[in-house]
Order: structure tokens, then sequence, then C-alpha cells
């Protein structure tokens, strides 16, 4: 009697830490095409974090704006409208001042290092700037540039007077600059104004002006490593809350440097293919710039880092160490371009 009673006992005190290990589903939602190799991506990690977590983690991509547009992604996973987001920080001017370092021209010269160095440089201070959030990982796309419908944009004054759409906040701070006007708008939108002359050209990365039909209105392609776009995945804080400790574990196996690497490799082998494909349409012009002509970009864009600088001196950031701690990292992974 006395046996069985213990046993009822240990039944008990177990039973607890059983039923907290709850199934926990993902809404996990981006905002490009659900052909773009970040679809395949973000299902690799949820299939991961599935693995990690035995089985009591499930999720579901939702690609294409399905759930919001692609300025809101940050909000809707401090919201929890998704639960796991894809993220264009340069999309929200001022509101990342911190990560936006890697949007420098110049500065990234791989997919896969820049991604990993960036992710590694940036976790110290994602709990600053991207508090609302559990913050996953950051990544970049490969170099890119200019693509234009209208003429051949070679040197910095070629850009006075044009309508551009740029990648991000520091490349419309850099069309400013040089005398353009900035034209705003998400990705899928820009096939669209440019078509309709709304701007004439666009900084976008190669295999991707193809995924989004931008290379049927675009005609003149500058090939040079100008700058890369920053992305990072967050997650919302209280769908991570409340899994248990194993399965908290599942989603941190799966948000580190090494996973951010895996995203930037496989999206930037997609982009790089694009070039090739590019050069073989006879409609376009692809065009190399001379030594002269890169320094003369390299000198126009010195103005963005003291710009950078002084937007993290807001959020109490020393801007000299954090640029040489970026730099380092990406030397590190033999990504800082020269």
């Amino acid at each position: 009697m006395r046996k069985t009673f213990l046993a009822l006992l240990l039944a008990a005190s177990v039973t607890p830490a059983v039923a907290q290990e709850k199934n926990i589903d993902l809404k996990i939602s981006h905002w490009v095409p659900a052909s773009h190799p970040l679809q395949k991506s973000l299902e690799d990690w949820a299939a991961a974090v599935e693995k990690d977590s035995g089985g009591t983690i499930k999720s579901k991509v939702f690609p294409a704006q399905q759930l919001g547009k692609a300025f809101d992604h940050y909000d809707m996973a401090r919201d929890g409208i998704a639960d796991v987001t894809y993220v264009n920080p340069g999309y929200q001017p001022g509101r990342f001042p911190i990560i936006g370092a890697g949007e420098l021209p110049f500065l990234m010269s791989d997919a896969k290092g820049g991604s990993m160095a960036l992710d590694e440089w940036y976790r110290k201070y994602a709990e600053k700037e991207m508090k609302d959030v559990k913050f996953c990982l950051a990544f970049i796309h490969s170099p890119s540039s200019f693509h234009s419908r209208t003429k051949k944009i070679v040197v910095p004054d070629d850009v006075k007077g044009m309508k551009i759409r740029p990648a991000h906040a520091t490349m419309a701070n850099f069309v400013t600059s040089l005398g353009g006007t900035n034209v705003q708008s998400s990705a899928p939108e820009v096939r669209d104004i440019i078509e309709r002359g709304v701007a004439d050209a666009v900084t976008f990365p190669w295999g991707s002006l193809l995924l989004f039909g931008i290379d049927k209105v675009t005609k003149y392609d500058m090939e040079a490593p100008l700058y890369v776009t920053t992305f990072a995945f967050v997650i919302n804080k209280d769908k991570y809350n409340q899994m248990s400790d194993k399965q908290k574990k599942a989603i941190d196996n799966n948000c580190n440097t090494e996973a951010s690497g895996r995203v930037g490799e496989y999206w930037g082998k997609m982009e790089d293919a694009g070039i090739a494909k590019i050069k073989a349409d006879t409609g376009h012009e692809v065009y190399k710039l001379t030594p002269e002509q890169i320094a003369l970009w390299k000198k126009a864009s010195e103005p963005l880092t003291k710009t950078w600088g002084d937007g993290v001196k807001k959020n109490g950031v020393d801007p000299d160490p954090a640029m040489a701690e970026l730099r380092a990292a990406l030397k590190k992974h033999n990504a800082l371009a020269e």
C-alpha cells in the first residue's frame, strides 16, 4: 500500500513538467515571392527548429505580404500578427541606425561572410535597438548597384535630376546628396513605379531584378559592388516566452551566426547567378566602372559614414570603435571590401 502511495506521489510530481511541453505553432511571414530563395531558407529554418524541439514546434510560412506590408514586418512581430518575420531595417529611416552600418557603400564583398560578420557584430547591439522583439539573426544579400531605364549611371554626377528608388535609408541619403530624388517603395512595387515613370532607376540585387520582373523595365546595369542591404529575422517575445526550456533552446540553436551564414550564402548564390543572365539579355547594357570612376563613387559616399555615426551617437554608441569592430569581423570572415 505504501509503495502504491509513493508511486502516485511520484507520478503527480512528474505530470506538470510533462504538461508544460505543449505544442507551439509559428506563423512565419515575409514579403517576397514564394519563388525567392528566402522562402526555402525560412522553410529550412522551420524544419531545423521542429527537429530540435522534438516535433513540438511546427511552422507555416506566409510569403508575398499575405499577413502584412513589407514596411510593417518588424511591428508585426512585435504585436504578434506574425510570430517570426523578415525585416529590412532600412525601410524605416532613423529607427534602426546601428545596423545601418552594414548599408554603407563599398564595405562588404561577400554575402555569406558579410552575413556572418554583420550578425556576429550586431548581437551586442540588437537588445538595445530591437528591444521590442527577440532578435534571431542578421544577414545581407550580395553586393549590388544601379539599374536604370533612362540612361547609364557612370559617375556620381549622373544621379543629379534622376528619380531613384533606393534600397534603404543609407542609399536614400546618398541619392539626395548627389542631387537625385528618392521614390520610396517596397521591393514588390518597384517594377510598377519604373514602368509608370514614377522612378527612373533602382538600386537592386541582380537575381532579384529578374525575380521581380524589373529587368523588363530597365536597360542599363552598373556592375560594381556599390552597396548591400541588411536584413533580420525577429520573433515575437510573448510567443518565445510561452515556450519550455527545450523549445527555447530549439529556437536559440537556429538563431546564431552560423545560421545567418547559411541564409546569406543561399540567397547570395541566386543573386550572383543573375549577373550572367542579365548580360545575356540583348535588351540590357551591363557596364563596369574604371578605377577612376570607382574612386569618385567612394569619395562621394564618404559623408555617409559621418551621417551613420551621428545617428548611432543618439543611441549611446561610439561610432568609431563600433565601425572598427565591424570591419574586424568582416576581415575575419573574408568579406571586407578592398
